[in-house]
């Protein structure tokens, strides 16, 4: 019997359409193909294989005999000149050369060089590890391989999906980004199940002015104890607080306690909130009533 050897100027021929695929991970892939041989012939038996390579008993596996793709594939052509097959729930394992085999009444084909089958998942890659409050990011919806079918992207933020930011570009843009923005990111692929795995975006902002507040909160009097206490909003999270009256540094940290309080402690008083981005102040003012003896 005669074996196949691809030739253009062979009356036996397998051509497919295209020749690379690249398929997301779970899809269903389409295989066209078709095939020729002299006239007279009987086409006794189609299949398809993922070898070149004989078995021991001098025939190619059959893909449709194997327990990895037999309940995944099927042949959608005929035993004239279709060879079409659709492989269903592709997997990364799936990624291999694969050939159209028939076998007539007298001779045999093996439909060489192939087509290439690549499956790949998706990954979210960002223009930068972390971005600063009202700079532009870039975040691209990656593949291993370029996808064969025109693909209309799909974006996801914390798991909702952004319904505006659906395009057919692969790259999400975001303009003069806020700490709202920070978030996990994901993508996928319109009509497709597979989402990226998450990718957190992470927006980082000097100081907010910083919230004073004194405890406690009414008339203070000599002799009190008072607390200030400054917060602020940051991130990275604020690293320094520092207070000043009048320009000089009275304490550092986020609390400033005066214990034992007198009028001299009257004044303005200022808290600085710092991170490695900048900082911000806030002031606040105290008022110290004195206590009078009364002598009756």
């Amino acid at each position: 019997m005669k074996e196949g050897v691809y030739s253009a100027d062979d009356e036996w021929d397998v051509n497919y359409s295209p020749t690379s695929i690249c398929a997301l991970q779970g899809s269903i892939v389409i295989i066209n193909c078709t095939y020729e041989y002299p006239t007279g012939l009987q086409v006794m038996k189609v299949f398809w294989t993922n070898n070149e390579e004989k078995t021991k008993d001098k025939e190619h596996p059959d893909l449709f005999n194997d327990s990895e793709y037999s309940q995944r594939i099927q042949y959608l052509g005929d035993q004239h000149h279709d060879c079409t097959m659709r492989l269903t729930d592709v997997r990364q394992t799936d990624s291999h050369k694969y050939y159209f085999r028939f076998i007539t009444d007298k001779d045999k084909w093996l439909g060489r060089p192939g087509v290439t089958l690549n499956i790949t998942d998706l990954q979210v890659e960002s223009s930068g590890e972390r971005v600063t409050e009202r700079d532009s990011v870039t975040l691209t919806c990656k593949s291993r391989c370029s996808l064969t079918d025109r693909s209309t992207f799909i974006w996801f933020k914390n798991t909702q999906s952004l319904s505006e930011r659906t395009d057919r570009n692969n790259q999400l843009i975001l303009q003069s980004v806020t700490r709202e923005d920070a978030g996990n990111y994901s993508c996928a692929v319109q009509g497709h199940k597979l989402t990226s795995p998450h990718q957190y975006l992470n927006v980082v902002y000097a100081p907010d002015k910083p919230v004073i507040s004194i405890n406690p909160s009414g008339e203070i009097m000599e002799g009190d104890s008072v607390t200030l206490t400054c917060s602020s909003d940051a991130n990275p999270p604020v690293h320094n607080y520092s207070w000043f009256k009048e320009n000089e540094t009275v304490a550092s940290g986020q609390t400033y306690i005066i214990s034992n309080i007198r009028s001299d402690h009257s004044g303005e008083y200022k808290c600085k909130s710092s991170n490695e981005l900048g900082q911000n102040y806030s002031a606040v003012t105290l008022n110290v009533l004195c206590k009078f003896n009364i002598k009756v």
